[in-house]
């Protein structure tokens, strides 16, 4: 005597027992699925989540849908449900009664076999559609995983390259500091990931030229020198979790050291002979100089305050990140409007990451963040969370505009700050601009690297560090 419901249960198992057939007699083609999905870093079975290689794993899930339909076969000639001492109860309820069917190793009452009808075949035929061609899969991809093969050796690359342009092993060793590995690498995870997802938008290929791949360093190593010459600025001790360079080495060298780290990437540029891109990283240089002196100086409104603060924010930070993935378009030969789509896809990026930066500075502890919290305030800058906390505290304002130099300034800000709502509205703030770069990228075409275009919003807006 088998429960209500054992009929559509049958029907569903032959449907799968069709499907396993189908896939069987495609078998002739697993050499060329294998080629298709060796070339994606993040191919896993939809359902998995465990790591193993994509083909390996929709093997494996194979296997199970076998094991499933097998026992489901079986079940099928061996009664569904013992007699029991009382009826299975109706469908509406979805539970087992108090007196329920008689245990038995088949035994499923009504509702969870419909759970296992509808959830189980589609759980494990769609691990099986891997094995077929066309769509890239359904995964949500790691950005750094995705690009492990293409940024495994940058750091290494770009120490070699400044290794091969001096003959001083002091200036080498200063210009070497930050290329230690230890970094996010956030900015050439960002290019790289444009100009694959720029390179299947436009041919459905996959690949990275070596032009886009020296790009990704020179960002990386425009950034670094950007950090070197803040530390002699700010004259900050810690960065990354270690002393600054500023600590360890003379001013005057240190300084050096980043225009040089600044000079080598001007001849990887020039290396690349292409006049358009030229000008666009370079644009990133007078940016950040630019940048760095708006930063020295204050705005009497508070309108022309925050205006001055974003506009800051993008020379100083996103600058480099929304000119680097246009270069990568460019290098493509991408379209304007796509060469625009990724500058706006990286300034969006790049406000957002500052924005978050900013809030860390009054959230975060000196050890996650790897240098000092309200390290900002104490170098006399009003920065997002400050300038929103002026609306409802406008005794700030003559703090701003003495840069916090009075004693008890730092902190009365600091309090005032986390009384106001201006850590949630620069938060807002940033899941707007993130939002917008999502928006952006959701543009091209669908791939693994454009999907993690997506997925990189999520890690800036989610960071701790």
């Amino acid at each position: 005597m088998a429960c209500a419901g054992s009929g559509r249960f049958r029907a569903n198992v032959e449907k799968l027992i069709n499907s396993i057939q189908q896939v069987r007699r495609k078998s002739s083609a697993h050499s060329r699925f294998r080629n298709l999905f060796s070339l994606q870093s993040s191919g896993y079975c939809s359902e998995s989540g465990k790591g193993a290689p994509a083909f390996a794993e929709t093997k494996r899930c194979s296997g199970d849908v076998a094991a499933m339909a097998a026992r489901a076969s079986t079940a099928q000639t061996s009664p569904a449900c013992a007699a029991p001492a009382a009826p299975c109860p109706p469908p509406a309820r979805f539970a087992c009664s108090s007196a329920p069917c008689a245990p038995s190793a088949t035994h499923q009452c009504q509702p969870q076999q419909q759970q296992q009808q509808q959830q189980s075949p589609r759980r494990y035929l769609s691990s099986m559609r891997t094995q077929h061609p066309g769509p890239l899969p359904q995964v949500e991809a790691d950005p750094y995983r995705l690009l492990e093969h293409d940024l495994k050796d940058i750091y290494e690359d770009i120490r070699e390259e400044l290794g091969r342009n001096t003959n001083e092993p002091e200036l080498n060793t200063i210009a070497c500091y930050y290329f230690d590995g230890q970094g996010k690498a956030l900015r050439p995870m960002v290019a790289i990931l444009m100009a694959r997802a720029v390179n299947y938008h436009i041919y459905k290929e996959k690949s990275l030229l070596a032009s886009q791949r020296q790009v990704a360093m020179i960002c990386e190593m425009i950034h670094s020198a950007s950090l070197i010459h803040d530390d002699v600025i700010d004259q900050s001790d810690f960065r990354r979790g270690k002393p600054s360079v500023n600590v360890l080495w003379n001013h005057k060298k240190v300084a050096m050291a980043g225009d040089f780290i600044l000079a080598v990437a001007s001849m990887m540029i020039a290396r690349l002979r292409d006049d358009d891109v030229t000008l666009t990283l370079s644009e990133v240089v007078t940016d950040l100089v630019q940048g760095e002196f708006m930063q020295l100086g204050s705005k009497e409104t508070e309108n022309e305050r925050f205006a001055h603060y974003l506009t800051k924010t993008y020379r100083k930070t996103a600058s480099l990140i929304a000119n680097s993935v246009k270069a990568m378009a460019m290098l493509a030969g991408a379209s304007q409007e796509v060469a625009e789509l990724a500058f706006q896809y990286g300034r969006n990026l790049g406000l957002a990451f500052q924005l978050v930066d900013d809030l860390l500075d009054f959230v975060s502890s000196t050890e996650a963040m790897g240098k000092p919290t309200a390290a900002d305030l104490r170098l006399g800058l009003a920065t997002a969370p400050v300038l929103f906390a002026c609306e409802k505290y406008p005794e700030l304002n003559p703090m701003i505009m003495r840069r916090f130099q009075e004693a008890g300034d730092v902190e009365r800000a600091f309090e005032l700050v986390h009384r106001s709502r201006g850590l949630e509205q620069t938060q807002m703030l940033a899941r707007k601009h993130c939002a917008e770069a999502e928006r952006l990228a959701a543009r091209l075409s669908e791939s693994p690297y454009q999907k993690a275009l997506g997925v990189v919003t999520s890690l800036v807006i989610n960071r701790m560090k």
